[in-house]
């Protein structure tokens, strides 16, 4: 027995993506950013279908996604930023806060969440993963949104 397979996809022909960027730690936003640009025009994404608005920080990133969302004009949404951890406690509730808030949107409105917020302990770590994450978060988005369209088809 061979099983059906959905391929996977990160075509972003056609596609309307919306990116959230917090502005806290500008210099690291600024590189997740321009990887997710190379992203989207790798994926054929146009310049036109992409909107980016930006954010304070971290976790004011959610309730813009949810307010994207609502829109219903998007395929896929990302969020970047980073939290970069300090002396305190209040980087566990940024960290687990924006992620928790970032999953949440996905799963309320059932549009595919690039997660490229980073959450690491030195500035020198962020600078070291800003353009591959911005990147990565992106393709992860574009291929939860066809695989979503490929589930719609074949369910």
């Amino acid at each position: 027995m061979t099983p059906r397979r959905i391929v996977p996809s990160t075509d972003g022909a056609g596609r309307r993506v919306g990116i959230v960027l917090s502005r806290f730690n500008e210099r690291i936003g600024d590189g997740l950013l321009a990887g997710a640009l190379r992203a989207l025009a790798e994926a054929g994404v146009a310049e036109a279908d992409v909107l980016v608005v930006t954010v304070p920080g971290a976790l004011e990133s959610p309730l813009a996604l949810q307010r994207l969302a609502q829109t219903g004009d998007f395929h896929a949404l990302v969020a970047l930023g980073a939290v970069i951890r300090g002396e305190t406690y209040h980087f566990e509730i940024v960290a687990n806060e924006s992620a928790s808030g970032v999953s949440s949107v996905a799963l309320e409105f059932g549009i595919p969440v690039g997660n490229g917020i980073l959450t690491c302990d030195t500035d020198e770590q962020a600078l070291a993963r800003m353009d591959t994450k911005g990147h990565e978060a992106v393709l992860a988005a574009l291929e939860m949104a066809n695989l979503a369209d490929a589930l719609d088809e074949n369910g």
